[in-house]
């Protein structure tokens, strides 16, 4: 059954057009992800389909009857109205019935009233719903119905939208970013939850194991042109590069023919015939296929980095509270040369604030915090870039300097480093506010890494990025020689960069789990279910054998991540022998540092090996 038919549609806002003549449909049942580029116009069709905006020619049909609910990346929410108000404020009628329900309970001296509101319950099947709409509020941890809207952080706010949208029981759910301010735990709730529900999706989100999980078709919108794949993100990501395969084949087929036709007009044909006639006719169209080129530029990260000393940061039985919540207390812990450490944990249990203590923004109420003299940290905040009013993308790179230094005495200009980052020619002169949520957190990013940090901070950094940037920005932090310290709920991005894993549990702990997201998900999953006695008795108490075990996870994934590292130092070197002009004393001094290289290499793979048997026994 189709639920919307869009025909033709096009927005542009000035000289600036995001899309023209897209056209597609939506069926009943199923879940639809839109992936472009940031600043393609993803949030516009978002907000044309929910009837939040108009399109500049096209339309859009829905089916007659069918009940829609849009979460946008930023909901407008009535600031004087309580969580209880404001999702009792919907034109379903099942709520309405629920919430008189509600209503008779706390008066249950007025019969007739409490009878009346029973029957409408068993009238409308209102039980089942009821049920469900405790649990929903119970998972995105929205159980103070008494709290008022103004009263709520940016990530409250979003929960609430996310549950009035599903309790609005729509046909269809058009989604913006859902998972940005949800934890990994309400994120496999969400995906259990859409598994389970005969609803039609369409939505925008970066969040890759999402997409693998939830959407059975995938529509990428690139260079103008909508093109369809009918399975989840696998699917797309080998129909994608096939298709970009058979698109380089047929380029280089075009400039063939170009030179074959353009060789046959340089000898000045005349239109005698009608198929002469027709040949010029067509050079034309030969001519523009044999020219065209994807924009295919990627974000290209580069900075030097300062060498780090032995003492990076050390944690001296340190303890944070807010009022009588205790976070953390008598934590210790040294962090390495190389780290990569995740941290992840339910909302509320403290991951924000450790970063800004290790960050030196905070102090711990009890213990110290020791940082080593060479650490020089970048801190990427949840809050992102300070928006100045009047001020232009080439001003904020430029507060920096207007030139900025890169790996082996080599600088950049301000301009050239904002075209690195995709902000090329007249983007540089936009003002700031706007920018769209992408492009702010990408110029955002561009500060942070200016500044050659060596101790990188990142708190939720892949919010409103694009894949394509996402992509780069994992390859960048992959080669990262510095410390890593990542939140993210994000399970593809936390999987691919970080080594071990910081998890923030409830009873104000913290478990150093050796591995990343998904093979923690597998240990959790693999533990036997234990009363509660006996879950904290599990959690404060490891066994010896498991604890080696552990350790011997970590120093793997630490030596791999080295071992990496310095294999790349060798081919590089390697590739300099062949520099001309070199010195024999040159030549003599890389060869050492190439022999203790290669030997360090040999060492460390060896222990690699040794800890891979002692793992898999």
């Amino acid at each position: 059954m189709n639920l919307l038919s869009v025909e033709q549609i096009s927005k542009s806002y000035g000289d600036l057009v995001l899309f023209e003549g897209l056209s597609f449909g939506l069926n009943a049942g199923q879940k639809v992800a839109l992936i472009a580029k940031n600043g393609s116009g993803k949030t516009s069709i978002l907000n044309i389909l929910s009837g939040a905006d108009v399109p500049d020619t096209g339309m859009v049909n829905y089916r007659k009857g069918i009940r829609t609910s849009y979460l946008a990346q930023e909901p407008e929410l009535d600031e004087n109205k309580t969580i209880e108000e404001s999702i009792f404020d919907s034109d379903n009628e099942i709520l309405e019935v629920i919430h008189n329900y509600e209503i008779a309970l706390k008066n249950p001296e007025d019969e007739t009233v409490y009878q009346k509101a029973f029957e409408a319950m068993d009238r409308h099947q209102a039980w089942d719903f009821e049920t469900q709409y405790k649990q929903i509020l119970y998972k995105l941890k929205l159980e103070d119905l008494d709290l008022k809207v103004k009263e709520l952080s940016g990530g409250q706010r979003k929960r609430l939208a996310l549950a009035n949208a599903l309790l609005n029981k729509p046909d269809l759910l058009i989604l913006d970013e859902p998972t940005n301010h949800l934890d990994l735990e309400m994120i496999e709730w969400l995906e259990d939850y859409f598994a389970k529900e005969k609803i039609a999706l369409f939505m925008v989100t970066h969040d890759r194991y999402f997409l693998e999980r939830v959407c059975n078709q995938i529509l990428e919108l690139d260079e103008g042109i909508l093109y369809p794949y009918s399975g989840n993100y696998s699917y797309f990501l080998e129909k994608k590069e096939m298709r970009l395969q058979q698109e380089a084949v047929e380029l280089h087929k075009s400039k063939q023919l170009y030179k074959k036709e353009l060789s046959w007009m340089r000898r000045q044909p005349k239109a005698r015939t009608t198929k002469s006639k027709s040949r010029i006719d067509d050079f034309s169209q030969i001519k523009e296929r044999a020219h065209q080129r994807r924009n295919d530029h990627q974000v290209e990260i580069e900075f030097q980095m300062e060498r780090l000393g032995n003492k990076i940061i050390e944690l001296h039985n340190i303890s944070k509270s807010y009022g009588e919540k205790t976070l953390f207390e008598g934590i210790n812990y040294n962090f390495q040369k190389g780290e990569r450490l995740g941290i992840i944990g339910k909302n509320g249990t403290g991951k924000s604030t450790f970063l800004n203590l290790i960050s030196g923004s905070q102090k711990p109420d009890s213990g110290k915090i020791v940082f080593g003299e060479t650490i020089k940290i970048g801190y990427y905040t949840q809050g992102g870039i300070e928006v100045k009013p009047g001020q232009k993308v080439i001003d904020v790179i430029r507060d920096y300097g207007d030139y900025i230094p890169l790996k082996k005495g080599r600088q950049i200009s301000a301009s050239q480093l904002l075209e690195r980052f995709l902000f090329e020619g007249k983007k540089q002169y936009d003002f700031v506010e706007k920018l769209s949520g992408g492009e702010r957190k990408r110029l955002y990013l561009c500060t942070v890494l200016i500044q050659n940090p060596n101790f990188l901070i990142l708190d939720e950094p892949t919010n409103d990025l694009d894949i394509v940037t996402l992509g780069v920005l994992e390859s960048f932090l992959l080669d990262f020689p510095g410390c890593l310290v990542v939140v993210s709920h994000d399970r593809f991005f936390m999987d691919k960069i970080v080594d071990h894993l910081f998890v923030f549990k409830s009873s104000s702990e913290i478990e150093d789990f050796p591995g990343n997201y998904s093979d923690y998900r597998v240990y959790e999953d693999s533990k036997p279910q234990q009363s509660s006695k006996d879950q904290r008795i599990q959690n404060t108490r490891e066994d010896d054998t498991q604890k080696t075990q552990h350790n011997n996870r970590k120093e793997f994934n630490k030596l791999e991540t080295k071992i990496k590292r310095l294999e790349s130092e060798k081919s590089a070197l390697e590739a300099s022998f062949l520099e001309e002009g070199i010195e024999l004393d040159e030549i003599e001094k890389r060869s050492k540092t190439l022999k203790q290289l290669t030997n360090t290499i040999d060492e460390l793979t060896l222990k690699w090996f040794e800890l891979g048997e002692l793992l898999d026994s």
